[in-house]
């Protein structure tokens, strides 16, 4: 209760400070009277679904999501604008002082604040309060395809040309519209890739989640099949089941599903795609990742019996997985695909001169490919959202990496 009423007044006395400078920088009163309307409403709604709204685990429910999202929006706008006035309200105050020191403050009175800076001010705030606003409307379905050519000596030759799709993060539980999902698994399809890969994370809790999906994520298609691994919010980890038996049964429910919508799914294990008397190994673990995230992924057991000098390529939902046990394995894995960092679906990125997000002072391989040691990775930014209901500059990816055969056109 106590958390409630400082930050009831934390964001109220920021709210005011906002308001004085729709007061100076704009002569219309139905303005402030909707700032205050809609910061209200926002304040009410969160305060709603985090105390009395049903409790469904530390997976924000979708209701939640939107809640954050907003107070998000509105909080980013009040913060800018308060920093970008407080310079010249330490000037008012200082000036102040200074006239009642030299004793003339009969003859006083406060400069006004300049509505030129207060229009600058809310000019500059609405900037990310709009680009906020956009994610959660666009920015989550603005499916982007990016495309990759990977040379390797290591190749068979039939292999040379050889296309895949990587997808992941799907996160079924926090769609919201049917039409732009229908859209991204056909713009999946359209790539025609020889086969495709999904790194982890089909629902955010439950199996149930991917009911209403299920059939059209069955349509997606690759002439060598379709394969998948498990993430860490597959296994149910951060839901408040009744029993352990229902958890564990959930699992099973989405392996099942998976099987049914036509993925085969590698649980620590290996397949080869064969193309005449060549081949390459994939191998797929379970989830591995540093800290306190699962760590269910066996590299010993997934490559037991693998032949010994085969092209290799690893899925592995976590890219911690990849630094801190992949790279300096005493196999060499040509290539990983990876997922899990969403590039925290925040961020900036203009090719060829910026590439920044958040997210990248918690991992250092977050956003795209990465070499080391002669070894490839793609961690994908993700096809679906979660937590904030939206993306902004780091958009829903599908890869598409070309294999080449180093030294062949």
């Amino acid at each position: 209760m106590i958390r409630w009423i400082l930050f009831i007044i934390v964001y109220l006395a920021m709210g005011l400070y906002t308001l004085q400078a729709l007061r100076s920088g704009t002569r219309f009163p139905w303005v402030y009277f909707l700032y205050m309307a809609v910061a209200l409403l926002i304040l009410g709604n969160f305060i709603y679904q985090f105390s009395w709204a049903e409790e469904g685990g530390r997976v924000l429910s979708r209701p939640k999501s939107y809640a954050v999202g907003f107070l998000l929006a509105i909080l980013t706008f009040n913060l800018i604008t308060i920093l970008f006035l407080f310079s010249e309200d330490i000037f008012r105050l200082i000036f102040a002082a200074y006239h009642k020191i030299g004793g003339k403050s009969d003859e006083f009175t406060l400069p006004t604040r300049r509505r030129f800076l207060s229009l600058m001010a809310l000019g500059i705030a609405s900037i990310p309060f709009g680009a906020l606003l956009y994610g959660m409307y666009r920015g989550k379905y603005r499916f982007r395809v990016l495309k990759y050519n990977l040379e390797f000596k290591e190749l068979p030759e039939a292999f040379h040309n050889y296309t895949i799709t990587q997808i992941s993060d799907i996160h079924s539980g926090s769609f919201d519209n049917r039409e732009k999902i229908e859209y991204g698994v056909s713009l999946i399809n359209e790539q025609k890739s020889d086969v495709l890969f999904f790194t982890g994370d089909m629902v955010n809790n439950k199996a149930e989640e991917m009911l209403p999906w299920k059939e059209l994520f069955g349509t997606l298609d690759a002439p060598d099949g379709k394969y998948s691994i498990l993430g860490n919010h597959d296994y149910g980890d951060y839901y408040n089941w009744e029993t352990e038996e229902a958890k564990v049964q959930n699992l099973e429910d989405l392996k099942r599903m998976q099987k049914e919508m036509g993925f085969d799914l590698l649980l620590n294990e290996h397949r080869y795609l064969q193309k005449g008397n060549d081949k390459i190994a994939l191998i797929g673990v379970e989830n591995w990742g540093r800290g306190g995230f699962k760590k269910a992924g066996d590299l010993r057991m997934a490559t037991a019996g693998l032949e010994k000098d085969v092209f290799r390529i690893l899925l592995s939902h976590d890219p911690s997985h990849w630094e801190d046990r992949v790279i300096e394995d005493e196999l060499h894995y040509h290539l990983t695909l990876s997922g899990h960092t969403h590039g925290m679906q925040f961020g900036i990125e203009i090719p060829g001169w910026v590439k920044w997000s958040p997210v990248k002072w918690r991992y250092k391989y977050w956003a795209g490919i990465y070499e080391e040691l002669g070894q490839y990775i793609n961690v994908n930014r993700g096809f679906g959202f979660l937590g904030y209901p939206g993306r902004v500059g780091i958009w829903p990816e599908i890869t598409v990496i070309t294999l080449k055969k180093k030294g062949m056109a």
